[in-house]
């Protein structure tokens, strides 16, 4: 029932726990019967579908497991059975992703084969202690005049993009990506977002 793991939690333990789910609500999946740490990836059958959905465990509410799935949790149902990995998500880290479009699980999307799975990072690191971060002294450009003329921002610099609805926050975030002088450019489409490829 649960074959295929993608390689994204490839290697994880061999131990692991099976359970059912008890109850949804919203985006929160209770399963019961089963162990799971705080930021472990489990797998949830999808019976109607034929395939398995990935949830992370995020809290505990009277015995059960607190789920968020990473995507679509049509066709779940009472008593689906839900697969622990004792494993964190983790993902693939290399020179191979520039260029590439992954998805948030680490997968890439764009048709243009897998990624090796040699060099496989967990997304749970340390925070890093923001007292200890450099001081931001150099400029960078953005190839936006409005920016740079008038907005100067330093590398290092977190910045933020505030308006309504379409009055161009979206224009302006592809104006930067394709003028920013920059080695490689990051673009996460997160929420909304993720419809503006």
């Amino acid at each position: 029932m649960f074959k295929g793991l993608p390689e994204v939690i490839k290697g994880a333990e061999t131990i692991s726990y099976i359970g059912k789910v008890e109850n949804i609500i919203g985006m929160s999946i209770e399963a019961s019967g089963r162990k799971s740490s705080i930021g472990d990836i489990n797998l949830i059958y999808n019976e109607a579908q034929k395939r398995q959905i990935y949830a992370e465990t995020v809290g505990f509410k009277d015995g059960k497991v607190l789920l968020m799935p990473y995507e679509s949790m049509l066709g779940i149902a009472a008593g689906t059975f839900v697969k622990s990995t004792n494993e964190c998500l983790k993902v693939p880290v290399g020179d191979f992703l520039v260029g590439r479009v992954i998805d948030s699980l680490g997968r890439p999307i764009d048709g243009l084969g897998e990624f090796p799975t040699d060099n496989m990072i967990s997304v749970q690191t340390e925070y890093t202690n923001p007292l200890e971060r450099p001081p931001i002294r150099e400029k960078m450009e953005f190839g936006v005049k409005a920016i740079d003329g008038c907005l100067t921002i330093g590398k290092g610099q977190r910045m933020g993009i505030f308006a309504g609805s379409g009055v161009g926050k979206s224009t302006l975030l592809g104006m930067i990506a394709k003028n920013v002088k920059a080695d490689i450019n990051v673009i996460a489409l997160v929420g909304e977002r993720g419809r503006e490829v």
